[in-house]
């Protein structure tokens, strides 16, 4: 038993808890902020498996921008409690039975996977998961769908402000 074991066991676990709370929290607020410890403990999780490349973005993309959306869009409507909270309806009956549908296939997926893993050259570690990596990798194998996000991404700001702007 070593620190990066009890480290992982404790992160996966905060994360378990915390995304239990984003399920189960009675204010949309109260559910942000939980979604914003998930993709903290998620960040742990990423620095001990060596991605620290991955853990900044996600604390920077995820838990920074996105999540200041979540938030904007959540006072904008001014989002209280739910009227149909606690009782079962068509549409919650069809989540959860695709939830554990959807479950079932993980399991089954995960029993499949051989116990061995493939071990990377030695030369492919030194540059694994480096910005310069990264950035050759995105400028030009992922170009197009980079740019497309980006665009997105516009378009749904631009998109927020104009409907914000109406009911102010």
């Amino acid at each position: 038993m070593n620190i990066e074991l009890i480290l992982f066991g404790a992160f996966a676990l905060l994360t378990l808890l915390s995304a239990g709370m984003v399920i189960f929290a009675r204010s949309p607020i109260n559910s942000a902020m939980a979604l914003v410890s998930t993709f903290f403990f998620l960040a742990g999780i990423y620095v001990l498996l060596w991605a620290h490349t991955v853990a900044v973005m996600q604390v920077l993309v995820y838990a920074g921008a996105i999540m200041v959306l979540f938030l904007f869009v959540i006072m904008l409507l001014n989002l209280g409690e739910s009227p149909t909270r606690g009782r079962p309806t068509l549409a919650r009956l069809v989540g959860g039975a695709a939830t554990v549908g959807l479950l079932a296939v993980l399991v089954i997926t995960l029993l499949k996977v051989p116990g061995d893993a493939p071990v990377m050259a030695q030369e492919a570690q030194a540059t694994f998961g480096t910005m310069a990596l990264l950035g050759q990798t995105i400028f030009t194998q992922w170009l197009l769908p980079f740019e497309a996000v980006s665009l997105l991404l516009l378009v749904a700001m631009v998109g927020a402000v104009v409907v914000a702007k109406s009911r102010i």
